[in-house]
């Protein structure tokens, strides 16, 4: 009877499912080695800048509060859904650590659910943040460990970098940040958004930075700032090859010889802190600025900000409305063409 009674309500509409799909992070020491090289994926890094990255996680007894705040979205995701009267079970599924797509995508599969909807926790576009989630699905469904898994179909939400919850989401992070500033700092500090640098070959084939500057465009709006930039972080693979810049790092250094006062800083490129978060900018910039002597502040990501999780529910419900007279077609890409270089991000 409970199983007659979950396959009823799985099929009171286009979608049986929602899947939160993210990057992974360890949940303790001995994870942290494992959990990188499965971030590399046998792509070879110089054994020094490995373990430097290991160093970064050790720094935080090897846990990244990613997987943790990845949860907690999805509790808050379902509970809104539920409030709206859609009762679909919220699924998480992470591409380097547990839970991992592929074990997530069986047990799925295994409940009965047939038509998921995807909503990778990338708010801009490109291979590293999207497109090789989305191949790591198809590769997944094409190669399953059993049959149900095979029939699973699953549809992404459009996207969101631009959506008022997450603009509105962000501002306020923002504007608690600059709270915290002494008054008479707050006129002068400028608005610094950070997001993860990748090759410039592959953002030229991608809307990645275009994507940032519509993000941050219209977060500064919100706020009522006109002095904003941004930068990148978390740079890897070969230190010859053109990436993404400035360095946030770098250009604190730069800008204070012309001036800056102080800073907020704002990682818009993530949705959630993890040891990306923490290492590059509470620790790096943040000894930066100190041996500036600039004053700086961090804003938080959006994390579990009851905006950011309205704009979750709000971009399923979206979905529901417009696949609401049909299934729709399962949009999984099977050959993605591959970048000339991956970045390993040390999240």
């Amino acid at each position: 009877m409970k199983d007659l009674m979950v396959t009823e309500r799985l099929s009171s509409g286009p979608f049986d499912a929602v899947l939160l799909i993210g990057f992974g992070g360890p949940q303790g020491r001995e994870d942290i080695r494992p959990f990188l090289q499965n971030v590399l994926r046998a792509r070879r890094i110089p054994p020094a800048r490995f373990e430097a990255v290991v160093q970064h996680y050790e720094l935080f007894d090897g846990v990244s509060p990613l997987t943790e705040i990845t949860m907690r979205q999805a509790a808050g995701l379902r509970t809104r859904l539920a409030a709206d009267g859609l009762q679909l079970p919220v699924y998480v599924g992470m591409r380097n650590w547990h839970p991992f797509l592929d074990d997530t995508l069986s047990e799925m599969a295994l409940a009965g659910v047939q038509h998921n909807l995807g909503i990778i926790l990338a708010a801009q576009h490109c291979y590293s943040s999207c497109g090789q989630y989305k191949q790591n699905v198809s590769q997944a469904l094409s190669e399953p460990r059993n049959q149900k898994t095979a029939e699973l179909k699953v549809t992404y939400v459009a996207g969101w970098h631009d959506h008022q919850g997450f603009v509105a989401a962000n501002a306020e992070c923002i504007r608690d940040a600059l709270d915290t500033l002494p008054a008479a700092l707050r006129q002068e500090a400028r608005l610094v958004f950070t997001a993860h640098s990748i090759p410039q070959a592959m953002a030229r084939v991608s809307r990645y930075e275009e994507e940032l500057r519509e993000s941050a465009a219209l977060v500064a709006q919100h706020v009522g700032c006109k002095d904003w930039a941004l930068a990148f972080q978390s740079r890897s693979g070969r230190p010859g090859d053109p990436w993404l810049e400035p360095d946030i790092c770098d250009y604190l250094r730069a800008e204070v010889k012309t001036g800056l006062k102080s800073v907020i800083i704002s990682p818009i490129g993530f949705v959630c802190d993890h040891v990306e978060v923490l290492y590059d900018l509470d620790i790096e910039a943040a000894e930066a600025c100190r041996d500036l002597g600039l004053p700086m502040r961090r804003a938080a990501s959006v994390g579990e900000h009851p905006m950011f999780l309205d704009m979750l529910a709000d971009v399923v419900r979206q979905a529901h409305r417009r696949y609401g007279r049909g299934r729709p077609l399962p949009l999984v890409p099977a050959n993605l063409p591959l970048p000339l270089e991956l970045p390993p991000p040390a999240r």
